[in-house]
């Protein structure tokens, strides 16, 4: 499967953006979700969407940002709101066979099978 994701950027703080994201394989088959990773810390879950539309999201966050996707095109979305200088990251779409693994703000269990190359959101003063 691969996964490509496009839409990051820099942008100032209190801005918006939209990531995109895109993955081969058969539509609707798959979990999909965004991570995000900052140098010297670990991955985390920013929000994760089940096949059938089941979205969960972290509780940091989640009130400034909303995750969509198109599943006949498998095509995964994040808009972020009211952007922080913490949001800064590499941001991650990922895609796991069948349901959602179990997500925590920190972790996955299983972790997702397929991960992008990322994309950097930069957010400044």
């Amino acid at each position: 499967v691969k996964v490509v994701e496009s839409g990051g950027g820099s942008v100032q703080a209190g801005g918006s953006l939209t990531l995109s994201c895109a993955a081969s394989g058969p539509a609707n088959r798959y979990c999909m979700a965004w991570f995000r990773q900052v140098p010297g810390k670990e991955r985390e879950a920013v929000a994760t969407v089940q096949n059938d539309g089941t979205i969960k999201y972290r509780e940091s966050g989640r009130e400034r940002f909303t995750i969509s996707r198109d599943s006949d095109k498998n095509n995964l979305y994040l808009r972020m709101n009211n952007l922080e200088l913490e949001d800064t990251a590499m941001y991650y779409c990922a895609v796991h066979p069948g349901s959602c693994p179990y997500c925590t703000d920190r972790f996955c269990i299983p972790d997702f099978t397929y991960f992008g190359q990322g994309t950097q959101v930069t957010v400044s003063s």
